[in-house]
């Protein structure tokens, strides 16, 4: 789940992992002008950015309630085991869809581990780092799903090339660029996610891709609460209005039953941020 900071007193905004990938769709569909170039082949690469996380639809029913902060645990602290099955889960979702999603779902969770690839600076709150931790006792299980995945991703890539059709959406430039914009508009979710407004300030996307052969930064300034601009701009339109779904939600009491977390947290009624992007001046 995706839990932002709050200042002291104040409830916490929690969103799914579902209300994040809503997000994540909105700056992919917007994604693309004379500068930078739309998503291609666009129907599977926006199909993965609305589902790169589905493997934490079973998860986001009945999470975890981390005993340190009284709320639901944030996805960069879930527990290992928990964790594993929802980034096996989420290319095994996209692989049934299309190999090609599969294959940009799979090189997403390889990459959540292994700095994704280098094409970004974004560190996740909690974390020091951009890969995901590992602690040494779990190492051997993390190995052996990452090992799977490079399998998986040898084994889609073959059923790519086989098709005449889809076979020159394979070559590396071209894949890494799908990549890098799946990357962007997900760490770029994960800025307004996971940090109140108050906590916000600039950040500094690399790796952009403008086309399969040239990659930019992006800075985001906040403006106001509500207002960030990007410099350079890269969505069609001239701004982008945007809305978050999720719940506003206080940590729970001490003596609170955790397996009821997924109850409760269905019970709150359902709210929203709302946010515009827009050119810097």
């Amino acid at each position: 789940m995706m839990v932002q900071t709050a200042p002291e007193g104040e409830p916490h905004f929690v969103s799914t992992m579902r209300e994040h990938l809503e997000f994540c769709g909105r700056l992919g569909r917007a994604f693309g002008n004379d500068r930078f170039e739309r998503l291609d082949p666009f129907e599977e690469v926006i199909y993965v950015v609305d589902n790169h996380d589905r493997g934490w639809d079973d998860y986001d029913i009945a999470p975890g309630l981390d005993p340190n902060t009284r709320l639901p645990f944030l996805m960069s602290q879930t527990p290992t085991a928990d964790a594993v099955k929802t980034n096996k889960g989420s290319p095994d979702f996209n692989e049934v869809h299309h190999p090609y999603c599969g294959l940009l779902s799979s090189m997403h969770t390889w990459g959540l581990y292994n700095r994704r690839y280098g094409f970004t600076q974004f560190v996740v709150r909690t974390r020091k780092q951009i890969s995901i931790p590992v602690q040494q006792s779990f190492r051997p299980l993390i190995d052996a799903m990452l090992a799977d995945e490079l399998d998986r991703q040898q084994r889609l890539k073959q059923r790519v090339a086989e098709n005449p059709a889809t076979r020159n959406w394979l070559p590396d430039q071209h894949l890494f660029q799908n990549y890098k914009q799946l990357t962007f508009f997900d760490t770029l979710s994960l800025y307004f996610h996971l940090y109140h407004a108050s906590e916000r300030g600039d950040e500094v996307y690399i790796h952009v891709p403008m086309t399969a052969q040239t990659d930019t930064a992006v800075t985001v300034k906040k403006l106001s609460d509500r207002t960030y601009s990007l410099d350079p701009f890269p969505f069609a339109s001239d701004t982008l209005k945007l809305n978050c779904r999720g719940r506003y939600v206080m940590p729970l009491a001490a003596d609170f039953d955790g397996e009821k977390l997924g109850a409760a947290l269905a019970a709150v009624p359902s709210d929203q941020q709302t946010y515009e992007l827009v050119p810097a001046r």
